[in-house]
């Protein structure tokens, strides 16, 4: 049975890619510190460490594992605390990428899919939809942050022959997600609306982003560590721009609430307009998102109210 390591595999994305592999009859082993993620979330067939992608001890994991792939799913996320503190911001998403990546080459991984931002790494677009060709000008730490590991994964692609796939995701929402993190729009509008307390809309709320829903995103996962590939950087969204004001009339309406937005200022190291290009995914991995936004919302919703209520 193929064993493959998912980190982060108790959060909000890493769970789920943790439960497709199971019920694909794959071997999962999780490494996750739980500073995000979710106790709840533990698949009870998946092998769980709680341990940092810092630790030295990562490297015991992989030599008592044995692991093929790996699904590198753990990050610091959180754009302002980029900003604020940029030196944990390196020293999670860099230094612990690295200490992965160091892994990965000592115990001859045979692949590693890297979550990288495709709404963080190209920073303020000069074309709508962005391509994997547009310039690299990130506007916050967080997305220099992913951007850098996805220059260390070329490296070790070339030197130690690691075989890689980064797939840079637009704004991934569904169930799961957490709706008191600062990142994760569709979650915190959901939990307060059904709460009928009123969203915080940052700035004006025209700002936009390309939706795109959990399951498609780690279908895209799935794809691209059994898939061989010529390109190795992927644009994992929809195509499509949707404001942040859009989102909240459309949750407003599927929740039925009678609670009102307030504005806050806008959030320092945003980009103001972002949709991806999913053209080369299309073609390389024969991947396209399947579910759209009215039915992801509505799916979101609903897992909400049974988390709330159920």
């Amino acid at each position: 049975m193929t064993k493959v390591l998912v980190t982060g595999g108790l959060g909000f994305i890493g769970s789920h890619i943790v439960d497709l592999l199971i019920e694909k009859d794959y071997e999962v082993v999780i490494v996750d510190d739980i500073s995000t993620g979710s106790k709840e979330n533990l698949n009870k067939d998946a092998k769980f460490y709680k341990t940092d992608i810092c630790d030295p001890d990562l490297k015991g994991i992989f030599e008592k594992e044995k692991i093929e792939f790996v699904l590198h799913q753990v990050a610091q996320v959180n754009v302002r605390r980029s900003v604020s503190d940029p030196r944990f911001d390196a020293e999670v998403n860099i230094l612990g990428s690295i200490n992965l990546l160091e892994c990965c080459r000592e115990f001859d991984v045979k692949k590693i899919v890297y979550a990288s931002s495709g709404g963080a790494v190209y920073g303020e677009p000069q074309y709508l939809p962005v391509d994997e060709e547009h310039p690299i000008r990130p506007l916050c730490p967080y997305g220099a942050s992913k951007y850098s590991v996805e220059n260390y994964l070329f490296i070790y692609w070339k030197n130690f022959n690691l075989d890689y796939a980064t797939l840079r995701y637009s704004n991934v929402y569904g169930p799961r997600q957490d709706p008191f993190g600062e990142a994760g729009v569709v979650a915190i509008f959901t939990d307060k609306l059904l709460r009928n307390k009123s969203p915080v809309i940052f700035g004006d709320g025209n700002q936009t982003r390309d939706f795109v829903y959990v399951e498609d995103v780690v279908n895209a996962n799935l794809i691209a560590m059994k898939k061989e590939t010529r390109s190795k950087e992927f644009n994992i969204g929809t195509g499509i721009e949707t404001s942040v004001n859009d989102i909240y009339e459309r949750l407003k309406k599927i929740t039925n609430s009678n609670a009102s937005a307030v504005h806050g200022d806008p959030v320092l190291g945003e980009v103001r307009r972002i949709c991806l290009d999913i053209k080369l995914a299309q073609k390389e991995l024969g991947w396209k998102p399947q579910i759209n936004l009215d039915e992801g919302l509505r799916k979101t919703v609903e897992w909400f109210k049974k988390k709330k209520w159920g």
